[in-house]
C-alpha cells in the first residue's frame, strides 16, 4: 500500500501548517508536507506541492480561495479539506494541536 501524502496549507507556514506536519508527520503510512499562500511564506505552496499531495488541509476559506484561484487546473481531482482554524495560534501550542487531531482524524484515520 502506498503512503498518503498530506499537504497542510496557512498563511506564513509558521504556526498552524507547520505545527500540523510537525504533529502528523510521526503517522505510520503517511508523508506529510506544509507551506503558506503568501508571498513571505517560510515554504510558499507551488504547484509542485499541489501534485505531489493526496489530500489537502486548508485553514481557513481564503487558502482554500487563494489556491482555487492559482493553481484551478492542478486542483481538478483533489480533495481540499477546509479545518476553519483561525490564526490565532502561535507553533505548537496545544489547543492548536488538539483541534488539528479532532478536525483532521473526521477525515481519515490517525493513531496518536
Amino acid at each position: 500500500m502506498t503512503d498518503i501524502k498530506l499537504l497542510f496549507v496557512c498563511s506564513r507556514n509558521k504556526w498552524r501548517s507547520l505545527t500540523a506536519e510537525k504533529i502528523f508527520s510521526g503517522l505510520a503510512a503517511c508523508q506529510v508536507r506544509s507551506a503558506g499562500t503568501e508571498e513571505n511564506a517560510r515554504v510558499k505552496v507551488t504547484a509542485g506541492h499541489i501534485g505531489w499531495a493526496d489530500i489537502i488541509f486548508v485553514m481557513e476559506k481564503k487558502h482554500q480561495a487563494k489556491l482555487q484561484q492559482r493553481y484551478r487546473e492542478e486542483l481538478q481531482d483533489k480533495r481540499v479539506i477546509r479545518l476553519d482554524i483561525p490564526d490565532e495560534y502561535e507553533y505548537m501550542d496545544e489547543e492548536l494541536i488538539d483541534l488539528l487531531i479532532s478536525r483532521v482524524s473526521e477525515h481519515i484515520n490517525i493513531n496518536i
